[in-house]
């Protein structure tokens, strides 16, 4: 099938994404043939058999194949991406002091929290490791979008801990942070896509903004999915962030537009540390009364049509195509 076909039908564009993933996981089971010091190296391979939905690595292999750079030449940055990904999940649990992880134990509960840290920086070094695969001439674009990224992170992460102790956060401050822990990985992954195929400084800033918006669809809709999921395939308890006492979009834009009495019952989460489970379908009663859950869908729609938008500007193709496709498929959260 040609390339630039525009005769694809959801299935060919479920099919082409489904054979990305299938090559990235085979790529990473065999990135760390190293055996010892076994408790080491076996956390390691853990953490990248696990079964992630490898949806960084497939949007940047998607963005290269924009500029019809071929699989094998973005696999290194896109294996990079992933391994990235997945290291800052192995700190994250550890600071979240979460115990599970799709569906298994965390690297810290079924190893221990020294094992982890250790797991995680190796991962962060093989990441760099990988990314230096690409071509020479292109490398130090690469790095530096690279390490832009590892620091909005880093200062996303920093910002979504000291919220826990913050009594007032406002939309606006969740949003930048989001644009930081979600979005700048979704930034970077898009313009390295990018800068492996020679793209001008104004075709990677819309790769830049495609990113952007939907990293802030995908949280929107994670927020408001953890409230109102209604299928088995969603896997969490609907409501654990309420319960929990997150700030989230919800629960802040709630605070922000409740009258009175209202915005006391939302304030008492927080002061509280949560709400209790029995009362999260009065939670829910409220938010949508309050028009809350219908702003957070607004939300979600009109940053993935911003997406979609930027994107359109590249002019079609199969990968065009199969990225739109999955920018859609991640606002409604079906991917």
């Amino acid at each position: 099938m040609s390339l630039h076909s525009a005769d694809l039908t959801a299935d060919d564009h479920e099919a082409h994404v489904a054979y990305l993933r299938q090559e990235v996981d085979e790529a990473l089971g065999a990135l760390v043939p190293v055996t010892e010091p076994e408790r080491l190296y076996a956390p390691v391979r853990y953490v990248l058999a696990g079964k992630g939905k490898r949806l960084r690595p497939a949007f940047l292999l998607l963005s290269a194949a924009l500029f019809d750079v071929p699989s094998e030449r973005a696999m290194p940055a896109a294996l990079a991406v992933e391994v990235f990904h997945n290291f800052t999940l192995v700190h994250d649990d550890i600071m979240d002091h979460a115990a599970e992880r799709r569906g298994r134990p965390t690297v810290h509960t079924r190893w221990d929290t020294d094992t982890a840290i250790l797991c995680g920086d190796f991962m962060m070094g093989l990441a760099y490791e990988l990314l230096a695969g690409v071509e020479p001439t292109i490398l130090p674009q690469a790095m530096t979008v690279f390490s832009r990224m590892v620091t909005r992170l880093c200062e996303g992460q920093t910002l979504d801990k000291a919220f826990e102790s913050q009594d007032h956060v406002s939309v606006a401050d969740y949003l930048h942070m989001i644009d930081c822990k979600t979005g700048a990985l979704l930034e970077a992954v898009l313009e390295l896509g990018g800068i492996l195929g020679l793209a001008s400084d104004e075709q990677r800033k819309q790769l830049r903004l495609v990113g952007h918006h939907v990293g802030r669809a995908f949280q929107i809709q994670d927020d408001l999915l953890d409230l109102t999921a209604q299928d088995a395939r969603w896997g969490k308890k609907v409501g654990g962030d309420l319960v929990e006492g997150k700030k989230t979009f919800l629960l802040l834009r709630a605070l922000e537009c409740a009258p009175g009495s209202e915005k006391a019952w939302f304030s008492q989460i927080i002061e509280n540390g949560g709400l209790p489970s029995e009362l999260v379908p009065e939670a829910e009663r409220k938010m949508e009364a309050l028009g809350v859950l219908d702003e957070a869908h607004t939300e979600v729609v009109r940053h993935t049509e911003h997406a979609l938008s930027a994107l359109a500007s590249f002019g079609g193709g199969k990968a065009q195509n199969t990225l739109s496709w999955l920018i859609n498929r991640m606002g409604a959260r079906l991917y």
